[in-house]
């Protein structure tokens, strides 16, 4: 038709050529738009050959045979073999099974056979932080969900104060015009003066059009990472100059049967307010620099930092489900099968964020980000803790894992410790404050490696799910081998390791007879009743000499008496 209609004459030519430019140019434009649907064919290939194959070959049989009885049988075997796929791949999550196994092959898995210690404990849980933030901003901000990350070597929450995605017209005209920035490890996050950074973002998370991070992004991609790549989470951190930057992560799409998610690089975007030629960039070519998982070691703010999806990390995490064999997560087998416990009553799943140090464990894993993950068995009624698992959170393509399970160690999982908690403190009102994010708090105390989730006490507001955060929240460390709560205060955190000593010293020496600390150290507990009791005596003499003292003062006071009597 097209071909007729150019054949008419010039006029019908210039009509035919003005629109194929224009469909080419909004191919072109568009493509952040039309994306998504690039990588649905990219993920699910396979499938799509496999079916469009089966309805080609079928509908060709059907067509050549005579018969009705034949076509009717072939049309059946059709509808048969499509129903079946989609039982058996989507109902059952086959295909997500098949998925995690492939995860699971390219996983480049390191045992560790000691737990790395953990440092810069950081007090307020995500949402916490989350809910302060915006208590910090007036009505036409929003601010973006918070990551931890290293800034000047210090760990911090970051999070764009950007326009709200309430007023459209603010997301077309407005810029990201500040950062907060504050420390993870103070029980007083404060959300003004230095921790409310000046920064201008033409490009944010909920800006219109071009100037969304999304569209910019994907805008970037050259063709073939129109196929592989997604934008995923965004970061705000320092680059190596000590400017601010957004960070943005990728994912990519591997394999033909059965694609998997993988760590991508990033997208790295500069601050600044954009004038026409870049705003000519963004339309045409996007903007950001990427840099690839291979290159990331080149640039020092982006090594043992978090900047890894943590779409790919649970995937990751979840693929140990299979360390037992292909079949062993099938429901007739289950004997090393794993899951990543999701509390109901937490906002906030796992991975959680958190700073370990790795320099005794005699392993090549760095110190710093990781994600981490306590792995528990499939079961509902099982909350023993079978897997600790580190990711390194800057996309090393290296996974640790500690093996609690094997080594008989008998730790309870994340998914018993609410109840731990709720029965320690019974006045309190649990209908409204939820114990949250229970991450990993590892340290050297008595003699061995002690390994305790850290915990903090979240109200929830009335008629609403978001939590309230507090400036002095109440923490709770819970052994996980003992199981015994101990409540600490979160304004001393250099206190904590001796307030578990003193509520569970007694409880480990009596338990652990071959522990060297209690061989060498046999009357540390002996030394501190001792010192209470002399404590004790010398309150009691001192009281008893304040007696005798007052006793001598009113017979002196009698003696004056009398003698000014007599005067």
């Amino acid at each position: 038709m097209i071909k007729n209609y150019w054949n008419k004459g010039g006029k019908q030519k210039f009509v035919v050529i003005f629109w194929m430019t224009v469909l080419l140019l909004a191919l072109f434009i568009l493509r952040d738009d039309y994306q998504p649907a690039l990588l649905f064919v990219r993920k699910y290939i396979f499938i799509i050959l496999l079916c469009f194959s089966v309805l080609f070959f079928g509908l060709r049989k059907f067509r050549r045979t005579a018969s009705t009885g034949g076509r009717l049988l072939t049309l059946f075997g059709i509808v048969l073999f499509l129903g079946g796929l989609y039982f058996i791949g989507w109902h059952l999550k086959m295909y997500d099974y098949v998925k995690t196994y492939n995860v699971f092959n390219s996983l480049n898995r390191v045992e560790i056979n000691e737990l790395p210690l953990t440092r810069n404990e950081r007090i307020q849980p995500l949402m916490n932080i989350f809910s302060m933030a915006n208590e910090s901003v007036g009505e036409t901000k929003d601010v973006s969900l918070p990551h931890l990350v290293r800034i000047d070597s210090i760990n911090k929450w970051t999070m764009a104060i950007q326009p709200t995605e309430k007023y459209a017209w603010q997301g077309m005209t407005d810029n990201t015009e500040e950062v907060f920035a504050v420390s993870s490890t103070t029980p007083f996050p404060r959300f003004s003066s230095e921790n409310r950074i000046p920064v201008t973002f033409s490009i944010g998370e909920s800006l219109k059009f071009s100037r969304n991070t999304y569209n910019a992004v994907v805008q970037r991609f050259n063709i073939f990472q129109l196929f592989n790549l997604e934008p995923s989470d965004t970061y705000y951190m320092k680059n190596d100059k000590g400017a601010w930057v957004q960070v943005v992560s990728l994912i990519k799409w591997k394999g033909f049967f059965f694609p998997y998610p993988s760590f991508g690089g990033v997208m790295v975007i500069e601050n600044g307010a954009h004038d026409f030629n870049d705003y000519i960039e963004r339309i045409l070519i996007g903007k950001g620099t990427y840099i690839s998982p291979e290159e990331m070691r080149n640039y020092p703010y982006l090594t043992r930092q978090n900047t890894l999806a943590e779409k790919v990390s649970r995937l990751q995490a979840e693929s140990l489900k299979f360390i037992g064999g292909f079949s062993d997560p099938l429901p007739w087998n289950m004997e090393t099968a794993v899951k990543i416990p999701d509390l109901p009553d937490d906002q906030n799943q796992q991975p959680f964020v958190t700073d370990f140090d790795f320099s005794d464990t005699k392993s090549d894993a760095y110190t710093g980000l990781y994600h981490w993950f306590g792995l528990e068995p499939v079961g509902e009624e099982r909350t023993s803790l079978t897997f600790s698992v580190f990711i390194p959170a800057d996309g090393t393509d290296k996974l640790y894992y500690y093996d609690h399970a094997t080594k008989k160690q008998g730790y309870a999982g994340v998914s018993a410790m609410p109840l731990k908690v709720i029965e320690s403190r019974k006045e309190f009102d649990w209908s409204v404050n939820k114990p949250v994010e229970f991450r990993p708090y590892i340290k050297e105390i008595a003699g061995r490696k002690r390994m305790f989730f850290l915990s903090t006490i979240s109200a929830i507001r009335d008629e609403s799910s978001k939590f309230d955060g507090s400036a002095t929240p109440d923490l709770a460390l819970i052994d996980s081998e003992y199981r015994d709560v101990v409540w600490i205060d979160a304004k001393h955190p250099s206190e904590w390791n001796v307030k578990v000593f003193e509520q569970l010293g007694e409880a480990w020496k009596e338990s652990e007879t071959t522990n060297d600390y209690f061989k060498i150290n046999p009357n540390v507990f002996k030394d501190q009743q001792k010192a209470v009791l002399d404590s004790i005596n010398i309150k009691l003499s001192e009281n008893k000499n304040e007696k005798v003292i007052e006793e001598l003062q009113k017979k002196i006071d009698s003696i004056k008496a009398l003698e000014e009597n007599k005067n």
